[in-house]
């Protein structure tokens, strides 16, 4: 068997998004990293510590940083440190978290998507909707 036949190789899928949420702050003299709102990182599956992929809808810069917990429920996107010359309040993005899994799992694969509204909010964050690319959270 060949490698192309190898269903056990691992490939690199989305996990969790947060989609379309709207920078609040940005801490230009802060370490770096991104501060969210934990109870947006509870539903997309991003942990603290994890890498993440931020995409500025606003102006095209994309980045990679690591997420921090902010405060429960303030709805908070605080983009800290470098980053912050590329995001500014009031940007829309969407933050990424992939994961690693077999290639034999990825037809099965869902990730956790969040949609927030006004003020970061998850849009109805009990829903589970399937859009063709799995569950969605917070439609």
């Amino acid at each position: 068997m060949d490698a192309a036949d190898d269903r056990s190789a691992l490939r690199s899928v989305l996990r969790g998004k947060i989609h379309r949420a709207l920078v609040t702050a940005a801490d230009l003299d802060y370490e770096g990293s991104i501060t969210l709102d934990p109870e947006l990182m509870e539903l997309s599956g991003i942990e603290e510590w994890e890498q993440v992929h931020v995409l500025d809808v606003t102006n095209g810069a994309r980045l990679e940083t690591y997420a921090i917990r902010g405060i429960p429920g303030s709805g908070e996107v605080c983009i800290n440190g470098a980053a912050a010359h590329l995001v500014h309040p009031g940007d829309l993005v969407i933050i990424l978290a992939f994961e690693w899994i077999r290639s034999e799992h990825v037809a099965d694969h869902h990730p956790r998507i969040v949609r927030v509204g006004a003020e970061n909010r998850p849009l109805s964050p009990t829903a589970t909707e399937h859009s063709g690319h799995g569950p969605i959270r917070g439609v």
